[in-house]
């Protein structure tokens, strides 16, 4: 009698819950208008908080929410005690991330929104860098859920041209850049207003003499520009 040979079954997956964390500022009125900030790769959501609060008039309610992927940080590296940073996205299976991005989104506005806290009508999204583009993703997969977006520092999705999921908006978008930033230069975003105009017709680009950073001139005018689109 011959033997079974064994078999080997690879990429088999379970379903696993796990805790998205998030701060959160309350302003002295609710229902407020709410900004959702995201911060770029390796940062933690108190960095960004702090931006965000340079940006949202004292009316808006803050939430800025961390990154699913944590890994270690090079002990070297700037940044005080803190030994680890998030981000968003992974070369594995990058529509996982994608899905866990929009879902993170949908659940935090659903959350706020149902608790008092939020104006579902009024919601705003803030991102830099590797966020940018995930949240490029999200206003124009779900084109009723923002009132406005800020994109800094960030690039569109790759599949920009090629994807059938993005639809025009409503939502004002707003693009910052720097004239000195290695990753995304002027040669690489000049274009951004013509790509972006395609899908919304309220579209805001402008640069400052700035790397890849968010400097005091951003924040001014990301703070103008939502108190006149909240």
């Amino acid at each position: 009698m011959s033997e079974i040979p064994p078999t080997l079954q690879t990429d088999r997956s379970l379903a696993a819950t796990i805790n998205l964390y998030y701060d959160l500022r309350l302003p002295a009125e609710a229902p407020a208008p709410l900004l959702i900030a995201l911060h770029g790769y390796g940062a933690p959501k108190r960095q960004m908080m702090r931006e965000a609060q340079a940006m949202a008039p004292d009316n808006f309610a803050i939430a800025s929410l961390q990154g699913f992927h944590q890994h270690l940080k090079d002990p070297k590296e700037p940044g005080g005690p803190l030994r680890f940073g998030f981000g968003w996205l992974s070369n594995f299976r990058p529509e996982e991330s994608i899905a866990l991005h929009h879902q993170a989104i949908n659940d935090l506005i659903e959350t706020l929104a149902t608790d008092g806290t939020a104006d579902r009508s009024k919601v705003f999204l803030l991102g830099f860098s590797q966020s940018c583009a995930l949240n490029f993703r999200f206003a124009f997969t779900y084109p009723d859920r923002l009132r406005g977006l800020i994109g800094i520092c960030g690039g569109l999705p790759g599949d920009w041209a090629s994807s059938d999921l993005y639809q025009p908006t409503e939502a004002a978008i707003l693009y910052l850049s720097g004239k000195r930033d290695e990753f995304y230069p002027p040669l690489r975003v000049h274009d951004y207003p013509q790509q972006l105009g395609t899908r919304a017709r309220d579209v805001e680009v402008r640069s400052y003499d700035a790397g890849h950073e968010i400097v005091a001139a951003m924040r001014d005018d990301a703070r103008d520009w939502i108190m006149r689109h909240a």
